[in-house]
């Protein structure tokens, strides 16, 4: 996958988004990048790409999180190093965003810096099987909603729908439909279709642009 300098990753709650952001961060990794992941879900204490943390930093990968991740406490405040985003111009950044307009907030900090360097892609990731983004137009909600609060319109879809241990590579074939009707609702093109990495292999000449994912382990 080619990479703008700086990829947000949006998408509500059981998208799978911080999956996506932790996978893409250790793909620029393979390519020999210099590569950091911030982490603005400050309104999910649960599960975050900080859970990742020390998987990612033995790869090579920076981590960037609010002082609150990993606690119970959902406090809006980032930490002072969020501004290398936009300052340090020689890194590539995954941005893995808050599940809603609330944490698209944070985003709104930065936005201006992001869209003035105009080196950047913004990624609704959407599973059909999660409530309130069962149909492409609650999606086109979700989506309006996320981009009123950080201020940058979103670029294109990743596909994520998934039953989590229950999927297979009929349920992934039987969603292309959905994808595609998503796309044309929104006027988005889907650039990325996510699988599990275990049924790459079934589906990698079935569906283009399909992205295998080694998934996060929930913390404990």
């Amino acid at each position: 996958m080619n990479y703008k300098r700086i990829t947000l990753l949006c998408g509500h709650y059981g998208s799978g988004k911080t999956n996506v952001a932790v996978n893409m961060a250790m793909d620029l990794r393979k390519q020999e990048k210099r590569v950091a992941i911030a982490d603005l879900d400050i309104v999910n204490p649960y599960y975050r790409s900080a859970d990742s943390r020390d998987e990612l930093e033995a790869a090579g990968v920076r981590v960037i999180v609010s002082e609150y991740a990993n606690t119970n406490l959902d406090a809006p405040a980032l930490p002072q190093e969020i501004y290398s985003i936009t300052d340090d111009k020689t890194q590539h950044v995954i941005i893995d965003v808050g599940g809603d307009e609330r944490g698209a907030l944070a985003l709104g900090r930065i936005a201006p810096a992001i869209r003035e360097e105009n080196d950047y892609e913004m990624y609704l990731v959407v599973n059909r099987f999660r409530p309130l983004t069962r149909t492409p137009e609650e999606i086109l909600g979700v989506m309006r909603e996320i981009e009123d609060a950080c201020g940058i319109r979103f670029t294109g879809i990743i596909h994520n729908s998934n039953l989590g241990a229950e999927t297979d590579a009929d349920l992934v074939r039987g969603s292309q439909k959905f994808a595609q009707e998503t796309a044309q609702i929104t006027g988005l093109p889907v650039v990325l279709t996510t699988v599990e990495d275990t049924l790459y292999e079934t589906l990698k000449n079935d569906i283009s642009d399909l992205f295998p994912l080694h998934l996060q382990k929930r913390p404990v």
